[in-house]
């Protein structure tokens, strides 16, 4: 999904809000809203760290503060979310059959998009710059964060003794 130059998505900038707010209170950057007939039903943000949570991912916050919801309500929805969903949080929207996910970015991270469309999810990537900045620089100032977050073990830097510098450590002996 690309917009014509200077249109932008009202409901991508909520959850773009949603990401700041979260990045705001020392959380990870990544918001997301919930829209049933063009009206904001759910917002939130990730809020791992915030709450100590293992689940509590944008895309489930999300969910979370809309509510219980008909299943007819979750078929007329669209989600937004400024990172493409991970495994668990694909499985909400598979388990809630909903039938549209609008993605802020998938350069960062890129989720099972492609299961998503195979059962029947479409799929809009807007490719937000806005979106991967945050990102990008979420992740340069707590790349363990980030890593911990969608459950990657974070590279370990190293000093390489003949040169003085740190490296990359590769595990390979």
């Amino acid at each position: 999904m690309s917009a014509e130059a200077g249109v932008r998505d009202p409901f991508l900038e909520a959850a773009i809000e949603q990401a700041r707010d979260g990045l705001a209170t020392g959380g990870i950057p990544i918001g997301s809203v919930l829209v049933i007939d063009g009206e904001i039903v759910g917002r939130g943000h990730n809020r791992r760290v915030q709450r100590g949570s293992t689940v509590l991912h944008a895309e489930m916050d999300c969910l979370e503060n809309a509510g219980r919801l008909s299943a007819a309500a979750y078929r007329r929805s669209v989600i937004y979310t400024t990172l493409s969903p991970c495994d668990m949080c694909s499985g909400a929207i598979l388990l809630y059959r909903i039938p549209h996910v609008v993605i802020g970015e998938n350069r960062t991270f890129r989720g099972p998009e492609e299961y998503l469309a195979s059962r029947g999810v479409k799929l809009d990537v807007a490719d937000s710059a806005e979106c991967f900045q945050l990102m990008q620089e979420f992740i340069r100032e707590n790349g363990p964060l980030w890593h911990e977050d969608i459950g990657e073990q974070a590279p370990q830097r190293q000093s390489c003794p003949r040169e003085g510098h740190l490296q990359e450590a590769t595990g390979d002996g």
